[in-house]
């Protein structure tokens, strides 16, 4: 990334500040670890995508960026340790007094999940719940990957699939495991009917401040 002209749209920038950070999102004063903002690309990439507002502080104070390694590790970031890798489209915007900020916009990805290669090497996906980078539920992630393949995907709801439906709806909060002790079975298929749900996006996730807890989706 190099010859990055700055433009002068600061009504625009200025709308943008005035959002404050949330799900599609986020200021960033500097960039320092090219693992953590993977998490950001990961998080937006996999839910609704969004934005990194650079050279922007937590208040909304523009402070502006201090060299274009910003932008290199941000690239960094996608290439090194988002699985698959996630392109990031760059702009920037000439504040006053001279001060430049830096927007990096990422796509909702065509096939999740967006996985960061960790320390330890896992791959773990991420989610945006308001304005925080979570690490979405296993079923989640599941549910992801059997979406993307059209030909593990079946439109036909199976009894268990029916009994769970009607257990969610009725039982705020329930997990996976009372799940499979209310419906008499075993976890293995009550994993697999979950998954095959939240694939058709029949029931969902839900953060509600604490966790994530699975709810039928609203028609």
């Amino acid at each position: 990334m190099k010859d990055l002209k700055p433009t002068r749209s600061l009504h625009r920038l200025q709308r943008l500040i005035d959002e404050g950070e949330h799900e599609q999102q986020d200021f960033k004063y500097l960039i320092s670890d090219a693992r953590k903002i993977a998490r950001s690309i990961s998080a937006f990439a996999n839910h609704s995508g969004g934005r990194l507002l650079i050279g922007v502080k937590d208040n909304g104070t523009i402070a502006g960026v201090r060299s274009e390694e910003d932008i290199y590790m941000i690239e960094q970031a996608s290439d090194l340790y988002c699985s698959p890798h996630v392109t990031v489209d760059f702009e920037a915007i000439k504040a006053s007094g001279g001060a430049v900020v830096f927007i990096a916009t990422v796509e909702r990805a065509l096939s999740r999940p967006v996985s960061v290669r960790e320390a330890e090497g896992k791959l773990t996906a991420y989610y945006r719940v308001k304005d925080e980078n979570l690490a979405a539920p296993p079923l989640m992630v599941e549910a992801w990957r059997l979406a993307a393949d059209s030909d593990g995907l079946l439109l036909k709801l199976d009894d268990i699939e029916t009994q769970l439906i009607d257990l969610i709806h009725s039982n705020p909060g329930i997990d996976m495991q009372q799940l499979a002790v209310a419906a008499h079975a075993s976890a293995r298929n009550t994993r697999r009917a979950l998954v095959h749900l939240l694939a058709l996006d029949v029931i969902r996730y839900h953060h509600d401040g604490r966790q994530f807890t699975l709810i039928v989706t609203e028609p």
